[in-house]
């Protein structure tokens, strides 16, 4: 096959810039794909305030180049660039007026017309660098214009003339720079109509995902399970019908992680390293964890993990319901995460009451400095979610030997399988329903089945012996790719 030119555009890549799992997708999939013979290249805001330039070597490849918005509206930018790895060139768009005052990568009061400026700026770069694109690969609402303006202000682009556009859903609540259901009825965007100027407060009711998904040549999410949720009302963010309208257009595709990246045989964030043949020396770090968090040091007392966002979505309000009724188990956990403020506050007060149980550090930074370490030294990670597109963060647990207890939803029914104590088949402990009583019950499983060391070891090995690599999920990408240039001549079924 003749090998593909990809254009990756993301509002965060890993290791310049990350709030979560886009931005190790990001990077994870450009690298994959260019282990698989095609070029690519990735293209995403510089944040003054946040990458290091002289540590990634950023170099400073235009200046100042006039950026026409709109009709009456013009902006200058500056674009940089280094490399991800051989042969992945990273390219970096300046504007030091919406991407270098703070050190947040989002909450602007103008965020549409932030990643406006810098969906525009994308596509001009790619003219500028001449690179004759056969994909155009758009990751979540921050990039959702780029496949409505290919069609409208670079319509007559020959650079562009010949690329297809595959929009990847992350997380379909993210639709534009304010919660959706928050607009007005009047306001809200239909999709269809032209865009209003740059300078226009109409401009941040604009719904990014809602015209990438109208105009895109394929779209997918971040997992089989998940493409078909989204088609129902429930789990749709009320953009189901245009979905369903393009169902034929709807992919999935799970998920993978670098494995190079997430390997405790050689991770240098960990106390001490181990594979699945020195599974005994987790416990080495379990004794650091608890250290670390001033738990009581006890390598027999179970101990639990959460890295998520600390928001409704990732199943706090189940944990809360049932936290005092935890808290009798012998059990400790480890919350790491930044989100809702109400949440937090309520865990920190369960906190003070159990301070040898439970362990809350609301930091962002934190969670990404401990990470592996939280995944090494604990016996099992908490993702009780409400949905979940994908998630990566139970595909990084495996690796350690930690055992995810997930709801059975979205990406989490795709990637973790339900442990049968009989046939000693699974890798996992799953609930069906959004309940507390059964996120108990499928706690108590966990908690039942790691007194049994034997069996206990034996799912530990076997978790951290199974392949979550990007390999296959990049065939699939590719595949996709495929389909996108179809649809886009006029081919497409």
């Amino acid at each position: 096959m003749k090998p593909l030119k990809i254009v990756s555009i993301a509002s965060e890549v890993d290791p310049y810039s990350k709030t979560g799992g886009l931005a190790d997708v990001v990077s994870s999939l450009a690298k994959s794909l260019h282990r698989l013979g095609h070029e690519v290249i990735i293209i995403t805001p510089f944040y003054k305030k946040i990458i290091d330039r002289k540590k990634h070597k950023l170099e400073r490849i235009y200046s100042d180049v006039k950026l026409y918005i709109d009709e009456k509206n013009e902006s200058k930018v500056s674009y940089y660039r280094t490399e991800l790895t051989l042969g992945v060139k990273v390219y970096f768009v300046r504007n030091d007026k919406y991407f270098s005052r703070k050190k947040e990568l989002y909450g602007s009061a103008h965020e549409n017309a932030r990643f406006y400026l810098f969906d525009v700026a994308a596509l001009k770069l790619v003219s500028l660098l001449k690179f004759k694109a056969d994909i155009i690969h758009c990751h979540d609402r921050q990039t959702g214009l780029i496949p409505h303006l290919k069609k409208t202000r670079f319509k007559k682009s020959q650079t562009l003339a010949k690329a297809a556009t595959v929009f990847t859903i992350h997380n379909l609540i993210f639709q534009l720079g304010q919660n959706w259901w928050e607009i007005p009825l009047r306001f809200r965007d239909a999709g269809r109509s032209a865009l209003p100027l740059f300078h226009e407060k109409k401009i941040e009711y604009i719904n990014f995902t809602k015209r990438a998904i109208l105009h895109a040549d394929i779209i997918n999410t971040v997992s089989e399970t998940h493409a078909m949720e989204i088609m129902e009302k429930h789990f749709g963010q009320d953009l189901h019908r245009i979905l369903n309208n393009r169902k034929h257009k709807v992919f999935g595709v799970v998920n993978g992680i670098d494995p190079k990246d997430f390997n405790p045989k050689n991770d240098k964030n960990i106390y001490k390293n181990y594979d699945h043949k020195k599974i005994q020396r987790k416990k080495i770090n379990k004794k650091y964890l608890q250290k670390l968090f001033k738990l009581p040091v006890n390598e027999d007392i179970p101990v639990l993990c959460s890295t998520s966002r600390v928001t409704f979505q990732k199943g706090f309000e189940l944990i809360l319901r049932i936290i005092d009724l935890i808290m009798n188990f012998n059990l400790q956990i480890i919350i790491i995460g930044a989100g809702d403020k109400n949440i937090i506050k309520d865990l920190n007060k369960i906190a003070k009451k159990y301070p040898d149980k439970l362990a809350i550090i609301p930091s962002h930074d934190k969670n990404q400095k401990y990470e592996t370490q939280l995944y090494a030294g604990s016996d099992m990670i908490l993702m009780p979610s409400h949905y979940e597109p994908c998630g990566i963060n139970q595909l990084k647990a495996f690796r350690y030997g930690c055992v995810p207890i997930v709801r059975n939803i979205g990406g989490l029914s795709d990637t973790v399988v339900n442990y049968n104590p009989d046939d000693k088949h699974g890798n996992g402990f799953t609930f069906e329903n959004y309940s507390s009583k059964e996120l108990l019950v499928a706690l108590t499983r966990a908690l039942e089945t790691y007194k049994y060391k034997h069996a206990w070891r034996a799912l530990v090995c076997r978790v951290m012996k199974a392949s979550s690599s990007w390999e296959l999920p990049a065939k699939k990408y590719v595949q996709l790719y495929k389909k996108a240039k179809k649809f886009k001549n006029g081919n497409g079924k």
